[in-house]
């Protein structure tokens, strides 16, 4: 008798190991390449635990079949060296199907070109906006597995030109972080603005990481500009603003959208940002954006949903999750086939959420098309990865960042056009 016991309760034992094990051998495993520490860091993390939100209300909706996603998320401390080799390890021994990441484009471009593009491994990154990414794109250097959840900063700095043109500041000196993210901006920014009748009184580039920027930010006042237009980062650019205010730079800015940023605020000073603008990619408000604003901030433990690159992550999470459940596996070439058939138009809306997501898995699994409208909007891919959608208009007066208008991508379209005549 105690033979047959021993004998059945070391089966019982034995399968309550087996079931965690089955379920965890046929998780899916989706690598985060993020910028978790240095100047962008602020940014990574808000976009690993917004695309972990999206996880976990996907794998609460019923997951690929039962099995789960889950990320194997690696710091690339803000160097593109190391993005490409955690993003090296993720796919060739982790074989990782997806990647999501960068979140900046200097991040996202090698990951690319070096890993992601050659092995045809699926990357979609929520923030980078480098026109650089549209032109790989467009020299069939990316073999088509590259999308984001950002507009191309080609519009972007046609969008910010005509709004400080709006706000009076038609005579600005340019601090701009060199990499292709903030030489692009600067470049577009400045073909609009001085079409528009802006004048820019000197264009400085600066290196990051660096103790002090006080040789940039005397350089940057030659020409007695009205105000600075400072393309950088949350850390960086704390610490130029402050070298410019201390060298008797006046206390007026515009800013790019990473810089909408409490963290650069504190740093700076509250009293001395009343006078700066800015511009992000906006959002057009659905049933997603109410349900972000409303949990993310517990989720993540204290993260504001409107952190630069919370929103947009998410989606890119979404959208990876409900593309490889019209997959039904992890297979990168699958993937990439599903992801723009999950946000075509004709489909079944489908917003964030635990109940959103389990009517979407119920819908693909008979066959039917269904339209992820996300966070920032509802989202469409054109060839090329890249998406289209508004642009928000915000000032900080107070320590706060407030929306004051929106420019849609059909004027910021139509204006560039107009412009390049």
């Amino acid at each position: 008798m105690k033979t047959i016991l021993f004998g059945t309760t070391m089966l019982a034992s034995l399968a309550a190991f087996a079931a965690p094990a089955a379920a965890a051998d046929c998780d899916i495993t989706v690598g985060l390449v993020l910028e978790l520490t240095g100047p962008a860091g602020a940014y990574g993390q808000a976009g690993a635990k917004a695309v972990e939100m999206a996880f976990r209300d996907f794998n609460e909706a019923g997951g690929v079949g039962g099995c789960k996603l889950v990320t194997d998320t690696r710091d690339s401390q803000t160097q593109g060296t190391i993005a490409v080799d955690q993003a090296t390890q993720l796919v060739n021994i982790k074989k990782v199907p997806v990647i999501i990441g960068g979140i900046i484009s200097p991040m996202s471009i090698p990951i690319l070109t070096s890993v992601t593009a050659p092995a045809g491994v699926v990357q979609v990154s929520p923030a980078s906006s480098s026109p650089t990414l549209t032109q790989l794109g467009k020299d069939g250097k990316t073999n088509g597995v590259f999308f984001r959840t950002i507009t191309s900063d080609a519009l972007q700095g046609t969008a910010a030109a005509k709004y400080a043109i709006d706000q009076g500041l038609k005579k600005l000196a340019i601090v701009n972080v060199n990499n292709d993210f903030g030489v692009n901006m600067a470049k577009e920014f400045t073909a609009a603005y001085e079409k528009l009748g802006g004048t820019i009184t000197s264009q400085t580039p600066y290196n990051e990481k660096q103790a002090s920027y006080s040789a940039e930010a005397s350089a940057a006042m030659a020409g007695e500009p009205e105000a600075l237009y400072l393309i950088s980062y949350p850390v960086d650019g704390a610490t130029i603003a402050r070298a410019w205010i201390s060298g008797g730079g006046p206390a007026k800015f515009l800013l790019n959208d990473g810089m909408n940023s409490t963290d650069f605020i504190k740093a700076v000073g509250a009293q001395y940002l009343d006078d700066a603008y800015g511009t992000s990619s906006g959002t057009s408000a659905t049933a997603s954006t109410e349900y972000f604003n409303k949990d993310f901030e517990a989720f993540s433990g204290g993260i504001k949903p409107d952190a630069p690159a919370a929103d947009r992550s998410y989606d890119a999470g979404a959208i990876v999750a409900l593309a490889i459940a019209k997959a039904g596996k992890g297979d990168a070439a699958a993937i990439k086939a599903a992801i723009p058939q999950v946000v075509a138009d004709g489909g079944e809306p489908i917003h964030a959420g635990k109940e959103e997501f389990a009517k979407a898995l119920k819908l693909l699994s008979e066959g039917k098309p269904v339209k992820y409208e996300g966070v920032i909007g509802p989202v469409t891919f054109d060839q090329y990865g890249d998406i289209t959608g508004p642009f928000r208009l915000w000032r900080i007066q107070k320590g706060e960042v407030t929306t004051v208008g929106e420019m849609s991508a059909e004027d910021v379209t139509r204006l560039k056009a107009e412009l390049t005549k």
